[in-house]
């Protein structure tokens, strides 16, 4: 220590407001600073598992720059007293030593910093939006429960008052007095009877799943949809023409696959408007899959909704559709370890192209087997 130099102190007049500002505010700084850098290493330890490397060693070399520079204050206390300047002096420079390495570190990392925090933006918006769609997803499952085990429970009932009119009717054709204008009239309502009971049982099939997948005839499943819809084609002048080629059986839930085609079909059914038009059910057995094409002939689908068609919500029936059928129907296909397309264009139909399977995949993802829950 130079016997030249003299603390600061004594430069101040023993000004004893402005000694004790000067002390307390720096104190403060230090062990702000100090505190800093605490956190700092702190925060260095326990996100070393996710931290990479040379940013873990970037963010320690930052803690000491900020308890070096911390020092200075705290050098500034100590000389208000003790004129020990050169180590002041000392500790400024290993101060200046360390913000240069920050500094050029800093800049020479900015570039990937700022792809890092885009990337971390990016994924933490995928992951809402997929936290969002998955939520989506047990919602629709929930609803679409719901509206099967109603249609069940409906067309269970409806079996009674069925029943009951059968009889009836039965015994109005027992009647030997019954004119015989009333006796065709009667044996066209039991007619129609029967037809209802058949449809109801085949309702009833097909909201009944079974636990494992068996042998479905997807050629079969098309003829049981043509049933199932027989009196909306009847009612729209529409022909639903099925063409099989080769063996279409594959090991699947035959609840689910019925549920695939009725939406395709009956949606093909709907958006075709010209009496005597044809809705084609082409089926093709190959060696690993069959290969599944609906067509129709209606006015096709507006390129602003092809992209998101399978999407939940979106709908080709605007106020008039739920946005649920093709969502299922995506869900249910892509389950089973297929794939689904679309070609149209708008005023000249569409053509909705299935991949199936002859097996089911043996593990199919979560997100599968949750979505596809919507479909038992």
């Amino acid at each position: 220590m130079s016997p030249s130099l003299m603390p600061h102190a004594v430069c101040w007049s023993q000004d004893q407001n402005l000694i004790w500002t000067m002390v307390i505010s720096n104190g403060i700084t230090f062990l702000s600073y100090f505190t800093i850098c605490l956190t700092l290493f702190y925060l260095a330890r326990k996100t070393g598992r996710v931290v990479a490397r040379d940013w873990a060693f970037f963010l320690v070399g930052f803690a000491i720059f900020i308890v070096a520079c911390g020092s200075t204050h705290l050098m500034e206390v100590v000389t208000t007293w003790i004129p020990v300047f050169w180590i002041d002096a000392w500790t400024n420079i290993i101060t200046a030593v360390f913000s240069a390495y920050v500094a050029f570190e800093f800049t020479r990392k900015a570039p990937g910093l700022v792809v890092g925090i885009n990337d971390y933006a990016d994924r933490l918006s995928n992951t809402e939006t997929e936290r969002a769609r998955m939520e989506q997803s047990l919602v629709a499952a929930r609803k679409l429960d719901e509206w099967n085990k109603m249609a069940a429970v409906v067309s269970h009932e409806i079996n009674n008052p069925l029943a009951a009119i059968g009889n009836l009717l039965f015994l109005m054709q027992l009647n030997p007095d019954l004119p015989e204008g009333v006796n065709g009239i009667v044996q066209q309502a039991t007619d129609e009877v029967k037809r209802i009971e058949a449809l109801t049982r085949s309702t009833l099939g097909f909201f009944r799943t079974a636990k494992d997948p068996e042998p479905v005839d997807l050629a079969s499943s098309a003829e049981a949809v043509r049933f199932l819809l027989g009196p909306t084609l009847r009612q729209r002048s529409v022909e639903m023409v099925i063409q099989a080629h080769g063996d279409c059986t594959v090991s699947a839930y035959a609840v689910e696959t019925r549920q695939v085609l009725l939406n395709l079909v009956r949606n093909a059914v709907e958006a075709t408007t010209k009496k005597g038009a044809k809705v084609t059910v082409e089926l093709e057995g190959r060696p690993d899959d069959v290969r599944i094409e609906v067509v129709d002939e209606g006015g096709g689908i507006a390129p602003a909704i092809k992209d998101t068609l399978f999407q939940f919500g979106v709908s080709t029936k605007g106020e008039g559709g739920n946005g649920m059928g093709l969502w299922l129907v995506k869900q249910l296909v892509t389950k089973h370890g297929g794939t689904i397309d679309v070609d149209s264009a708008s005023g000249q139909g569409a053509r909705f192209t299935l991949i199936w399977p002859r097996r089911i995949p043996e593990n199919p993802s979560n997100e599968e087997q949750v979505t596809a829950r919507a479909g038992q």
